[in-house]
C-alpha cells in the first residue's frame, strides 16, 4: 500500500491520505509514516475514528512510550494516553510556543494528537520548523550561539501546582521535576539537519550568561522562531490526528474557542527505535 503524502508548506507539514490507521498498520504503512515524519515533521491524518488500542499499537511502532505525564490526566483505563478536556471551565494551558517535556534530560521523541470532538471553528494548533528558523538566522548568530548551552525547568507548569497547593507545592515540584541543560544548536539524529533548541515555555538561562544578556538573546531566538515562514497551522476536525517530532519543532495551540468543547487526547513517544546513535 502506497500512502499520499500532500506537503503543506514548503518548511514543513503534510497531509497523508489512503490509509485506516485501525486496520492497516503493517510494517510497510509503518515505515512510510516514519519516512513521511522526518522529512515534513509533522503530519496529519483526517477521518480516523482511532480506538486507544489503534493510539497506543501507532506509537509502539515508533518507539517507547511514555507512562504518563507529570501534570495532565490520563484516559480512564489508559495511563499513557493523556486526556486534554477544556472548555470555559477547564482553561488550557498550551497556548504558548514550546518543544514538550524539555525540562527533562531527554526530552520525547514525538507525540500523537487525536481531535476526539473539536469545535467547528478555532482551537486550531501550529507547529514551527525549528530547522527551518536554524536556517534562516544571520551567520553571526550561528556561530555564536554553536557552543551555547542553556537551562531548562518546568516553566508555566508552576501555574498548576501553584492551584493544586500553593507555593510549597511549586517548591516540591521544583525539587521533584527538576532540570534540565540542553545545547541552544541541536543536531537531529535522523536528518542531520541542525535546529533551534530553546522554547518560550521552558529555556529560563543561558549558561555562564548573567541574566540580562542571557534574556537578549533568549528573546531575540523566540522572536525569530515565530516567524510565519517557519510555520504550517493545523484546522482540526473530529478524528483528526496529528504526529509531530518533537526533536525538532514546536507547537502551539491556539486559545480562541472557549466557551466550545475541545477534547483531544495524546500519546508520548519517548525514543525513537530507529535511531541507532
Amino acid at each position: 500500500m502506497m500512502l499520499k503524502v500532500t506537503p503543506l508548506t514548503p518548511s514543513i507539514g503534510a497531509t497523508i491520505s489512503g490509509v485506516s490507521l485501525n486496520k492497516d498498520l503493517n510494517i510497510g504503512v509503518i515505515e512510510q509514516i516514519y519516512s513521511a515524519l522526518i522529512k515534513h515533521q509533522v503530519v496529519f491524518f483526517r477521518d480516523q475514528n482511532i480506538s486507544p488500542e489503534t493510539h497506543l499499537k501507532l506509537a509502539e511502532n515508533l518507539g517507547e512510550i511514555d507512562p504518563g505525564h507529570p501534570v495532565y490526566p490520563h484516559v480512564e483505563g489508559y495511563q499513557s494516553i493523556v486526556l486534554l478536556k477544556n472548555d470555559a471551565n477547564n482553561r488550557p494551558d498550551t497556548n504558548d510556543w514550546h518543544k514538550d517535556l524539555t525540562f527533562k534530560e531527554s526530552p520525547p521523541f514525538a507525540s500523537i494528537l487525536h481531535g476526539v470532538k473539536v469545535p467547528k471553528v478555532g482551537g486550531d494548533t501550529l507547529w514551527a520548523s525549528m530547522s527551518a528558523a536554524y536556517d534562516q538566522l544571520p551567520n553571526g548568530w550561528k556561530d555564536h550561539l554553536e557552543e551555547l548551552e542553556a537551562i531548562h525547568d518546568m516553566g508555566t507548569f508552576r501555574n498548576d501546582f501553584y492551584k493544586e497547593g500553593g507555593i510549597d507545592s511549586v517548591n516540591n515540584a521544583l525539587k521533584n521535576v527538576g532540570s534540565a541543560v540542553h545545547k541552544v544548536i541541536g543536531t537531529h539524529p535522523i536528518s542531520g539537519l541542525k535546529y533551534l533548541n530553546v522554547n518560550q515555555s521552558f529555556t529560563r538561562n543561558i549558561v555562564n550568561e548573567s541574566q540580562g544578556p542571557s534574556d537578549h538573546i533568549l528573546q531575540f531566538l523566540f522572536q525569530h522562531i515565530s516567524k510565519p515562514e517557519f510555520q504550517v497551522r493545523f484546522h482540526w476536525e473530529d478524528n483528526s490526528v496529528a504526529i509531530w517530532d518533537n526533536r525538532i519543532t514546536q507547537h502551539y495551540a491556539v486559545f480562541d474557542y472557549l466557551p466550545e468543547f475541545r477534547h483531544m487526547q495524546r500519546v508520548t513517544v519517548v525514543n525513537d527505535k530507529r535511531d541507532k546513535s
